[in-house]
């Protein structure tokens, strides 16, 4: 794995190490055991989406790992003024030793990649939230102590969280369910790979009824129902996603001691309630801690690599 551009590019072994290795670190940050494996390296931070855990998560990582971040905006580079990616790739490949970027469309990550050389992480497109998602199965590991035959329900827009969740759940061994309002199904790339995974014997449903998809599940997972650069069409959402909403009455489907997650920001009292947030709130914020711990992982697999 040379870059982290989407989970489709990822084996099970890799999401594996990958956890493996941020459960030791996040071990280590709770230990004051030292663990500065990228000392003296540099990551530029691209974003043209804002973020909380994004940018928090990866500068405090690399400090931690014994590196630097440089958080870089559209105001910062001339990628903003017009330069083409392909140069910019180029440019920063010259300077530093990772990019993470956190952007609208896929391509982009793809371009840096494609034409630069050192490594490229993915902090979310509209395709995919490889980050999160990692993340996420370092949590629900955590929860259950494994992630093989457990089953995941998402209940909200078949947008970037849900096309991650779905690859990285069915590359670990979970039953994956997903329910969508009309019109709002992941991305036809993403349910072709489900339908391969489907034929090899993997479970996987995907509906528009929110108590099929919550059905005996484990773990359920939701996101806002309008995503940034979405702000447009809330208003229409708030109806198009009317019952798509993890409640007391949908936990009611689940199996006892269901676990739910949440990527974070949550719009309280629509795609969640307030009251199902707090009673799940430590699962939550571990979740949104597990940022920190996931995306060390993967920058010293990408950034600490002997040159042959």
């Amino acid at each position: 794995m040379k870059n982290l551009l989407k989970l489709l590019d990822c084996s099970k072994e890799d999401i594996v190490s990958i956890l493996d290795l941020a459960d030791q670190l996040k071990y280590e940050k709770k230990h004051n055991i030292p663990h500065r494996h990228l000392e003296g390296k540099s990551l530029g931070m691209i974003f043209q989406k804002s973020s909380t855990r994004t940018r928090v998560s990866f500068e405090a990582g690399m400090y931690q790992l014994g590196g630097q971040a440089m958080f870089l905006s559209n105001r910062d580079l001339q990628i903003g003024r017009g330069e083409p990616v392909q140069d910019t790739a180029r440019v920063l490949s010259r300077y530093l030793d990772g990019i993470m970027i956190r952007t609208f469309e896929q391509k982009e990550v793809e371009a840096l990649a494609e034409y630069g050389s050192i490594p490229v992480i993915n902090g979310m497109t509209d395709f995919s939230h490889p980050c999160q998602v990692l993340a996420d199965l370092m949590t629900v590991r955590e929860h259950f102590a494994q992630l093989e035959g457990l089953k995941m329900g998402f209940i909200g827009d078949g947008f970037n969280m849900a096309n991650s969740l779905i690859v990285g759940c069915l590359k670990a061994g979970m039953e994956v369910s997903i329910a969508t309002p009309e019109g709002y199904e992941p991305h036809p790339e993403v349910l072709a790979f489900a339908e391969a995974e489907q034929a090899k014997g993997a479970k996987f449903l995907l509906t528009h009824d929110v108590h099929k998809a919550a059905e005996n599940a484990d773990v359920l997972f939701t996101d806002v129902w309008a995503s940034m650069g979405q702000e447009g069409q809330a208003a229409q959402r708030r109806i198009d996603f009317a019952g798509f909403q993890i409640n007391r009455e949908l936990l009611a489907c689940c199996k006892e001691g269901v676990m739910v997650q949440h990527c974070m920001p949550a719009h309280r009292g629509e795609e969640i309630t307030d009251e199902v947030l707090e009673a799940h709130a430590d699962e939550i914020f571990e979740e949104s801690e597990n940022r920190l711990h996931a995306q060390k992982a993967v920058m010293v697999t990408l950034m600490n690599r002997t040159e042959e």
